[in-house]
């Protein structure tokens, strides 16, 4: 009986083996449309569309490879996936952050855009209407031949990023927006909750960017008097002055401004010299850095400063005598050449 059991598993194995001799085992090779992805940060918002792209190859596309009336995968092979780090409004209507099938309606005029909660679909034959996330009309336009479809981000910013799908003759655009201060407010509440919130610099920067972009003002002053707290200094003094002056108190401004420049150190005074520079606010920015060669006359690197602050202004005379003031002082022969070369474009 166990020789009658042991034959038959024999022949079973064997059976097996020689079926799987004959089976088909397939290759690795190149798709027809090779697959692809394009990324686009916007603020701290990634958007990422993953595709594959098929070509023209001398046929018909509009109304003949892609029927009119008909849903379309908007590439080639599994889902087209377009993916949101964030809340985003496209054509200004709200959607979720997360990861969408995305599919197009075409018709000779108007496209429907289509953003389905299902992605892991192939192609759209099993694309179901009932597990649309959004949809958003859209009006092609005529674009450069294109060999190879294709997806780009166009004219991106902080805050928003056009979007357009690009094949054969026509070009399918539409537009992201994102509310960015929200998203770095967030980011910064999580942010806070780490190593950040044991600094002083943590809880400044945070009610900086709130400051600059005039956002979320309430909460950031908590962040700068928290700032304050750990250490008080010239540029968190600066931060707290700006929070109240777009809150309407500009007398308390003032008075917070003109005690930051009590406890500016060479260094603070520089930074904010090249902040004003950077600004285009030269005269300003002569200022201070003439205040911190007065409070710092022994630094060569403040007649350095103020002498680069004369050069934007366009006064070469003061530009050189303050350049050449730095060169007596410093000792940094890599500095020495440095300032030779922004002398010699002053004189030529």
């Amino acid at each position: 009986m166990k020789k009658t059991i042991a034959a038959a598993a024999v022949a079973v194995i064997a059976a097996a083996v020689a079926g799987a001799a004959h089976a088909q085992t397939p290759l690795k090779l190149p798709d027809a449309s090779q697959k692809a992805s394009v990324s686009q940060t916007v603020g701290l918002t990634d958007i990422t569309i993953s595709y594959h792209r098929p070509a023209v190859n001398k046929r018909k596309v509009w109304g003949g490879l892609v029927p009119y009336g008909e849903v379309w995968r908007a590439g080639a092979n599994e889902n087209t996936t377009i993916s949101f780090g964030s809340p985003v409004k496209v054509n200004g209507k709200e959607l979720a952050a997360g990861t969408y099938g995305l599919h197009m309606l075409p018709t000779e005029k108007e496209w429907t855009v289509i953003f389905s909660k299902e992605s892991n679909a192939w192609g759209s034959f099993s694309y179901d209407a009932k597990e649309d996330a959004l949809r958003v009309g859209v009006a092609p336009e005529p674009a450069e031949f294109q060999e190879r479809l294709s997806y780009t981000f166009d004219e991106p910013t902080n805050t928003a990023t056009g979007v357009a799908l690009r094949w054969e003759k026509l070009r399918v655009p539409f537009k992201v927006e994102v509310d960015t201060h929200a998203v770095v407010v967030a980011n910064i509440r999580e942010q806070l909750r780490g190593l950040p919130r044991f600094s002083w610099q943590g809880w400044n920067q945070a009610a900086s960017y709130c400051a600059q972009n005039g956002v979320n003002l309430d909460e950031a002053l908590t962040w700068a008097d928290r700032s304050i707290s750990m250490s008080e200094t010239f540029p968190n003094l600066r931060t707290k002055a700006l929070i109240l002056e777009k809150k309407g108190d500009a007398k308390a401004a003032e008075a917070l401004r003109a005690k930051a420049f009590t406890i500016a150190g060479e260094q603070d005074l520089n930074n904010y010299g090249y902040q004003l520079l950077g600004q285009g606010k030269t005269d300003d920015a002569i200022d201070v850095f003439a205040k911190n060669v007065k409070a710092h006359p022994a630094s060569w690197n403040c007649y350095d400063s103020l002498a680069e602050a004369y050069a934007a202004k366009g006064d070469k005379a003061q530009a050189v005598a303050n350049y050449e003031k730095a060169k007596s002082m410093v000792k940094a022969e890599d500095q020495k050449k440095r300032i030779d070369g922004a002398l010699a474009k002053l004189r030529s």
